[in-house]
């Protein structure tokens, strides 16, 4: 511990008033040498390390209006964190949705990523690509000071956080004097990677200088990680809810129902898939900052701050796809109707390879300038200009991603099997008489070739002032105020090259792909910390190929002179046409006025924070939108929609104003006990993907997944009363407890319901006359009617031309298409909540620890007995962490465990019914921990571990029984090293 002196000037009088205790040190500062403060001068006591950290969190909290929880850059220094998004999770009430096996976007108080503003240094930044979402997985904690999550409604904060407004602040280079520089280096090692590098580097550094007297100030941050590792996944895309009448009538001895919670409908998955993931990451993150203060009273600030993340993946997977009716052989069914054994017999066995290159690019240019008039007048204007924008066109030979299917159609049957063990079974009866298929009966299915860019633009100007009251014997102590325009744009759009090659194993190209090509594997090893993973499974074995000679070999050999023009073999993603084009701009104009009033009542100290917030908003959306002529059944599995040449340009228009005010109370009980409420407005705009106008219909419309997509610029946001109490406890330097009570009404709740429509000139062959006319065929002649020999039917009957396309006829029914369009809905729904918390230190031991839990409860659940469409809250769950932690001497080890309950991910499902089930996350919890060791006063070195127990995920639909995907990673670790001069 370390005394520095400093003169408290009346400037930084006013300022420590303005800015309360949330003045956060950086951990990179380098502390002054002992001296004895002179007259005039205050003693500031700096504690360092984690017990440093938390009481500088711990005072922010206490001091502040509302409800609001940080965590300082020393504590995330300490942090065995990849990001900023693990960090956040350290908070009572929020919990993380993770991505390649890393924290990526925060839920607050069961409110998910798009219901939660993301600021830095005041100023709302993009979401990632065409979301409102913020992807923190992109940034790194290098140059960050503090982040503060303010969990109340402030009229002074940008509107958008219904659940939460993360406030990232960077370092600012005038905050200390001098030079100051720290450098981290970092090995990392993934246990689970195959195929990138064993040891993957990381580098981070943080340089600050003052000149000139401190007048100028300079600072950089930079960091750059590499990390390889790789994902093991099991998955399903979607459920299929059957009616009864959908079953075929089987002998006894093949079924068993055990159906009693729901007697009238059985759920069938439409597929089983399993991966192999290799994954190379980069992340480089920077920033720079220049500050310039002629006199005490005015500084003006200029930063740039840019991150790139590019993410490379190639898959391999193998798995079987399934529709339904007469062709279910067996089935047996749990007592909620899911499927837990099926024998279908039609459609195919794949074996897929996969290819994806992705970069995201996000950039913020800023300028702030803070003037203190004087004592009374406080003037701050603060511009910037940011995007965020993502490509998935980066591979340097697709400029897309890609996907390539090959396998076969020849087969009795295929059996799915989940009676035991946390990962489904699954094997085929192949026509050759075994389960499993030999390299020269392998065919080209098809591939596809998608590219969609997305990117979000914002361009934000803020005024803000503060008149501090000197003139009036009144408990008024200041008043803020602002006026803002913020103007945000989206754009994005989706090329698709449709089914290349074929498709459908129609016509059959086996002879093009050689034995050698094909190289067989066994499971050992895959899924193996799952029950029913690993060598006992089935199937026991899957084939690899080489991606780019399966392309050069169809590009070759399913030319237009074999196939035709429209089913040749192309990589082009524009191939099937133009691609569909959303754009969407939102203009917001604000004013606010907020009012700071401090009083005692009897020997009670008490503040009492009221202000309200006006917002207009305008929304203009053009879409171009692509006109469906008709759908063709190109292969016994697959459907295409034709559209015709060129686009349809949409425009629309929507506007709408809200009052937002807000109101918070701060009682001191005692010298230790502070009791808080809290009541105001908040709003998060509707997601980007309902704003934008036009309709959109699927492009491979199965048989079950025929969805058309509408949006709706006239969407209110979502808008939220809450309420808050808080009562919290410091009886200590660096500890305390709290418990925390909230509620919020939600109205203008957004139902994505879909209903049946058709379209006139959009006619059905499944079903149609020709369609009955094959069923009736082949039951005659004691054939099962699968679609693989409806199908292959029609090719005898002279339905389909040279190329093996059916198209419809106009005495075929129209098209029964699901359409979503979102809707506002007039009732409200309602979440609350327990927040507990409590910090502990153990004296001079070193010992100490930390541990919240939230408990969340509303009417805005997910029913799995309700077959209607719903529309729950996303990401609702519990959740709970835990730290424990020694620091002394030197040497500090931090333990962390981060649990959440099972939550909804969304509603709808990719391959999933009409009815839209849901797709749920199980429970997860993670350990992590962290070793550092200062070797003297410059150099410290640490260990890091994350996911050091190997937690898997797991996903499932309706009920646990209806697996949607597990997921394994296993553990990293971090060996490194840091430097501060």
């Amino acid at each position: 511990m370390k005394n520095t002196p400093f003169k408290k000037t009346q400037l930084a009088t006013s300022m420590a008033l303005l800015m309360g205790s949330s003045l956060v040190l950086p951990a990179y500062a380098q502390e002054a040498d002992t001296a004895t403060p002179a007259e005039g001068e205050v003693e500031v006591i700096q504690v360092s390390g984690i017990r440093g950290s938390m009481i500088r969190s711990m005072d922010l909290k206490r001091s502040s209006s509302g409800v609001v929880d940080a965590i300082s850059a020393e504590e995330l220094g300490k942090f065995p964190d990849t990001n900023l998004a693990e960090a956040l999770q350290r908070i009572t009430g929020v919990t993380i949705s993770r991505n390649n096996g890393e924290g990526s976007q925060i839920t607050v108080r069961g409110f998910g990523p798009e219901f939660n503003l993301v600021t830095l240094n005041g100023r709302q930044m993009p979401g990632t690509g065409f979301t409102r979402s913020f992807d923190l997985a992109n940034l790194s904690s290098e140059g960050v000071s503090t982040l503060e999550l303010q969990k109340t409604a402030r009229a002074e904060n940008p509107s958008g956080g219904l659940g939460a407004t993360v406030n990232i602040i960077t370092m600012k280079p005038l905050a200390q004097s001098g030079q100051n520089a720290t450098i981290s280096v970092k090995g990392i090692y993934d246990t689970s990677n195959e195929a990138g590098d064993d040891v993957t580097p990381e580098i981070a550094g943080v340089y600050t200088n003052t000149f000139a007297d401190d007048m100028f100030g300079f600072g950089v941050s930079f960091s750059h990680q590499e990390r390889d590792f790789q994902q093991q996944a099991a998955s399903i895309q979607g459920w299929v809810l059957q009616e009864n009448d959908d079953l075929p009538e089987l002998d006894p001895s093949n079924v068993v129902d055990n159906r009693t919670n729901i007697t009238d409908a059985a759920f069938f998955p439409k597929d089983m898939n399993y991966s192999i993931n290799d994954v190379q990451r980069e992340r480089s993150n920077g920033q720079v900052t220049f500050q310039f203060r002629p006199v005490d009273a005015f500084t003006a600030t200029i930063d740039y701050t840019a991150s790139r993340a590019t993410t490379g993946t190639n898959t391999v997977g193998w798995g079987i796809w399934n529709n339904f009716g007469a062709n279910i052989n067996a089935y047996e069914l749990d007592e909620n109707g899911t499927a837990v054994y099926a024998d279908i017999s039609g459609d195919d066995g794949s074996f897929t390879a996969s290819r994806n290159t992705t970069r995201v690019d996000a950039r913020s240019l800023g300028v702030n300038l803070d003037w203190m008039v004087n004592d009374d007048w406080h003037l701050r204007l603060d511009y910037h200009d940011s995007y965020n924008k993502t490509d998935n066109g980066y591979d340097e030979g697709l400029g897309s991603a890609g996907q390539i299917i090959l396998g076969s159609n020849q087969l009795e049957s295929k059996v799915y099997d989940y009676r035991e063990g946390e990962i489904p079974q699954v094997y085929v009866n192949w026509n050759n008489g075994t389960n499993e298929i030999m390299p020269g009966e392998i065919d080209s299915n098809f591939s596809q070739f998608i590219y969609s860019p997305g990117r979000s633009d914002i361009e934000q100007l803020q005024l803000d002032g503060t008149w501090y009251n000197s003139a009036w014997d009144i408990p008024l102590v200041k008043v803020d105020f602002g006026v803002a325009r913020t103007e945000q744009s989206l754009s994005g759009f989706t090329a698709w090259s449709g089914l290349r090659g074929g498709p459908g194993f129609s016509p059959s190209f086996t002879e093009i792909f050689p034995d050698s090509m094909f190289v067989r594997n066994d499971t050992s090893g895959f899924l193996d910390a799952f029950d029913g993973g690993g060598a006992s499974m089935n199937p026991g074995y899957y084939y690899t190929f080489d991606f780019d000679e399966a392309i050069a070999r169809q590009l070759q050999f399913i030319t237009a002179d074999v196939v035709g023009e429209s089913n040749a073999y192309s990589i082009d993603p524009y191939f099937s046409g133009d691609p569909s084009v959303s754009n969407v701009e939102e203009t917001t104009d604000s004013i606010y006025v907020q009012t700071e009033w401090d009083f005692e009542v009897s020997d009670f100290y008490v503040q009492v924070n009221a202000g309200l917030r006006y917002e207009e908003t305008e929304v203009p959306s053009t879409a171009e939108v692509r006109v469906p002529i008709q759908v063709n059944w190109v292969a016994a599995g697959e459907w295409i929609t034709v559209f015709q040449d060129g686009v349809e340009e949409q425009d629309f228009t929507g506007k709408y104003d809200v009052l937002l005010p807000m109101f918070d109370v701060k009682v001191d009980v005692t010298d230790d006990i502070v009791a808080r409420f809290s009541w105001g407005k908040s709003i998060t705009r509707a997601p980007i993907g309902f704003l934008q106008g036009g309709r959109s219909f699927s492009g491979s419309p199965k048989i079950g997944s025929r969805t058309v997509s509408e949006g709706s610029t006239d969407l209110k946001p979502y808008e939220s009363t809450n309420l808050d109490l808080s009562f919290e406890w410091y009886y200590d330097e660096a500890s305390y407890a709290s418990v925390g009570l909230f509620r919020k009404s939600v109205k203008n709740y957004i139902d994505t319901q879909g209903a049946l429509e058709t379209f006139d000139g959009l006619y059905d062959i499944y079903q149609g006359p020709r369609w009955q006319e094959a069923v009736s065929a082949l039951e005659a002649d004691g054939i099962q009617a699968t679609d693989s020999n409806i199908y292959d039917y029609f090719l005898s009957a002279g339905y389909a031309n040279a190329e093996g396309v059916v198209e419809p006829n106009s005495d075929d029914p129209l098209i029964e298409w699901n359409v979503v369009k979102p809707r506002n809905l007039n009732d409200s729904k309602t979440v609350e909540g327990i927040e507990l918390a409590v910090q502990h230190t153990f004296g001079e031991t070193g010992f100490g620890f930390g541990a919240n839990a939230t408990l969340v409860d509303g009417d805005v659940e997910y029913d799995p007995y309700n077959l209607e469409q719903q529309n729950p809250l996303v990401g609702i769950s519990d959740s709970a962490n835990f730290q424990v932690f020694y620091e002394k001497e030197g040497l500090s080890v931090k333990v962390t465990y981060a649990w959440r309950s099972d939550y909804v991910i969304g509603i709808g499902q990719a391959q999933g019914s009409a009815d839209n089930p849901a797709t749920q996350f199980d429970t997860f919890g993670q350990v992590d921990a962290s070793i550092n060791y200062d070797v003297n006063e410059h150099l410290t070195v640490f260990l890091e571990g994350v996911n050091i127990n190997d937690e898997t995920e797991r996903g499932y639909g309706r009920f646990e029984e209806q697996f949607l995907f597990a997921r394994q990673y296993g553990p990293r670790y971090t060996l490194g090293a840091r430097y501060t001069f």
